[in-house]
């Protein structure tokens, strides 16, 4: 018992290009910013933060926020 529809059928096609057609205007433009922006490099002052923090992982093995938060008690 088949549906009738093979596996080579191009009904998964069709319905994409429908959906691009159907894509509104400021889609293309919506896209290309956010390509633009994930091509952006890495500012100087964000990679010195990475930085620091790898640092005060790899000295005190946790965050200098976490064991202040703590009261003895």
């Amino acid at each position: 018992m088949t549906s009738g529809v093979s596996p080579g059928d191009d009904t998964p096609d069709r319905s994409e290009s429908a959906a691009d057609t159907q894509r509104p205007d400021w889609a293309d433009g919506l896209r290309q910013l956010y390509d633009s922006v994930v091509d952006e490099p890495l500012p100087d002052s964000f990679k010195n933060l990475l930085d620091q923090l790898d640092a005060s992982n790899a000295g005190g093995g946790g965050c200098e926020a976490d064991s202040s938060d703590e009261s003895p008690g």
